[in-house]
């Protein structure tokens, strides 16, 4: 296994916000910086054959981002967001895309083969095609690598089958305040937050269950750990990406030996500064990304 190999795999797309479109995609985020800590970060998706497509790969590319993204017949997928005061996104995701279509090729399965670590979420699992895809990938990957389920549930595009086999796929899940509401009542598990997480943990044999709480601050969770953080405060430009900052900052530091509290504080940081900047995918300070060199 090469020790390097680093995989977002799902939705690619633009993000659309009332000024301006940006290449976004929460594989693609954590790919592009889980790179940014000397990690070879890899997207595994789609894109249509249009204008939006080739633009959305020249982006990713422009970035050093490296693409297993298939062209297909289907369009590029777009969201449209809006943000509040506060900087906080609401999405509308349109349907039917080109990231709903991931074909599983054999280039695909070698990359699967060599991967340390694979992001995947709930969102690329709702078309059937797709959702394929990812469970073969995962499959394909050496048994001691990290599968990290990034939970994040969007409208009405999930359900209870797909969260219980995609955690029943995981090592790690991520999760916010909001969702582990949501996945508590779904599971019929009660009680306060750390009670659900660590159910989640025995029920689905978890190394490591991270919940973020926004402003308030974040918990990581392993099976004999607990680490809690409070959110800096910084000007927030927008929290578009900062998750997935989070994201890959911890497993950058979790998979180099870092101890929880240790990568934990790191992922606090490196989400907080993604917030004050504009956009998913800003290029992070040197401290951060000659942080394993």
């Amino acid at each position: 296994m090469d020790n390097n190999i680093i995989v977002g795999i799902g939705e690619v797309l633009w993000d659309v916000f009332p000024d301006r479109k940006v290449p976004g995609g929460a594989p693609a985020n954590f790919a592009y910086h889980i790179s940014q800590f000397g990690y070879e970060g890899h997207v595994v998706s789609a894109v249509g054959r249009d204008e939006l497509g080739d633009d959305l790969l020249a982006g990713y590319r422009s970035k050093g981002l490296r693409c297993m993204i298939e062209q297909t017949v289907h369009p590029t997928g777009t969201v449209q967001i809006t943000l509040s005061g506060d900087g906080i996104p609401q999405y509308e995701i349109c349907r039917d895309t080109a990231w709903d279509n991931i074909p599983f090729t054999a280039h695909t399965a070698a990359l699967a083969r060599r991967a340390r670590a694979a992001c995947f979420g709930s969102l690329a699992q709702r078309s059937g095609v797709s959702r394929a895809t990812i469970r073969r990938f995962l499959a394909a990957m050496p048994a001691d690598s990290l599968r990290i389920f990034d939970i994040n549930l969007r409208q009405s595009f999930y359900c209870e089958s797909l969260v219980r086999e995609s955690l029943d796929a995981a090592d790690m899940l991520k999760i916010n305040d909001e969702e582990i509401v949501v996945l508590g009542t779904m599971l019929g598990i009660a009680g306060s937050e750390e009670r659900v997480c660590r159910t989640l943990i025995d029920r689905f044999g978890l190394r490591v269950l991270v919940l973020t709480k926004g402003a308030v601050g974040s918990y990581v969770f392993t099976p004999g750990e607990t680490s809690y953080l409070p959110t800096p405060r910084v000007e927030v430009a927008d929290t578009v990406g900062a998750g997935d900052s989070f994201t890959a900052a911890f497993t950058a530091a979790y998979l180099r030996g870092a101890p929880v509290a240790e990568a934990h504080r790191l992922a606090v940081e490196v989400s907080a500064y993604v917030c004050s900047q504009y956009g998913a995918m800003p290029a992070l300070d040197a401290r951060y990304r000659n942080l394993f060199s």
